[in-house]
């Protein structure tokens, strides 16, 4: 009879590859100290957890110079490789906060996700992080001729935009702006 995943895992530890080296478990995204994440990747990689760190180019301005350099795409967080029974010596990394859960069942991220994360950072084009817009959020105006309105982002047939409620009249007006014209208050 074969050996199950854990049993295997389990035995690569006692061969000195580690415990972590067996790498066919769901991805995980863990929470980080702020600004910690590449010394976290580095510590995972020193204790042969399997980790990504999304990383993109931004200019950033000095006093004196304008510089390229390289941020989180995800501030705080980075994405692991690991078998649940395995959290213990990463939550146990100096600067690990925790790892997403929902009370106690920690929740696993797509491999499509992070597949896609990939794809878009392997394609060199230019990336930033976004807030989150979700139709039906409050979102306020912060350029164009409508700065400072706010109501409620919405999504139709492809379009963006933001509805206006009268309440009396218990009607809505939905003017079209572009996603990056308007930010989630």
């Amino acid at each position: 009879m074969g050996q199950t995943l854990r049993e295997l895992c389990l035995g690569a530890q006692d061969r000195s590859i580690g415990l972590l080296a067996c790498h066919t478990g769901p991805w995980y995204a863990v929470m980080v100290k702020g600004q910690q994440e590449r010394f976290i990747h580095e510590a995972f990689q020193q204790k042969a957890i399997e980790s990504f760190l999304p990383l993109y180019w931004a200019a950033r301005r000095w006093s004196d110079r304008v510089k390229r350099v390289q941020l989180p795409l995800f501030p705080g967080y980075l994405f692991c490789r690991f078998q649940p029974f395995q959290r213990l010596p990463l939550l146990r990394t100096p600067g690990v906060k925790t790892i997403v859960s929902s009370g106690s069942e920690m929740l696993p991220v797509a491999n499509e996700d992070i597949l896609r994360i990939r794809r878009l950072i392997a394609s060199n084009c230019s990336l930033e992080p976004w807030p989150f817009l979700q139709a039906g959020r409050r979102v306020r105006v912060h350029s164009g001729p409508l700065d400072g309105l706010e109501g409620i982002f919405a999504e139709f047939r492809g379009a963006c935009g933001v509805v206006i409620s009268l309440e009396l009249l218990q009607r809505s007006v939905m003017v079209s702006l572009a996603r990056e014209q308007v930010t989630p208050i």
